[in-house]
Order: structure tokens, then sequence, then C-alpha cells
């Protein structure tokens, strides 16, 4: 993949983040920390997209008859199911 120089400004602060990151070995330089922002960045703006896309498809399918409690228990059965709960 292409690299594309780029320059940027920040806080004192935030370099002082910067660096403590590279002195932790989380990152080993300035360049692979933003990667890492960025990607952070673009994976939640997919996931904000995909929930949006969910909820406006639930809007569109009408109202349930069911209680809040039996929505809640069929949504805890299904994250147990999948090991996340």
């Amino acid at each position: 993949m292409a690299m594309v120089k780029k320059s940027i400004t920040v806080t004192d602060q935030q370099n002082e983040w910067i660096k403590a990151q590279i002195a932790s070995g989380d990152f080993g330089n300035e360049s692979e920390i933003f990667r890492d922002l960025i990607r952070r960045e673009q994976s939640q703006a997919a996931e904000i997209e995909t929930i949006r896309a969910k909820l406006i498809e639930a809007e569109k399918s009408g109202f349930s008859d069911r209680t809040p409690d039996e929505i809640r228990q069929t949504v805890q059965k299904r994250l147990r199911n999948f090991g996340q709960l």
C-alpha cells in the first residue's frame, strides 16, 4: 500500500501522551500511533453505520407485542448463545 507523508500539529499534552505510548513499548513510532487511531476511528464509524442501518430496519418493521422483559430475555439468550454474556 502506498504511503503519503503528512505533517500535523499537536498540543504539548498530546505530544507527551504520544511519547508515553512509544516509551511504554505499545508503539514503535508516532506513525504507528496515528495509523492505529485512524483504524480505530474507521472501525467505530463502520459499527455506528451498521447500528444506524439496523435501527432504520427495525423502525420500518413496526411495533412488537412483546413486553420489554420478553425482549430483554430474548437479547440475553442470544448473547449467551454467542458467548457474549
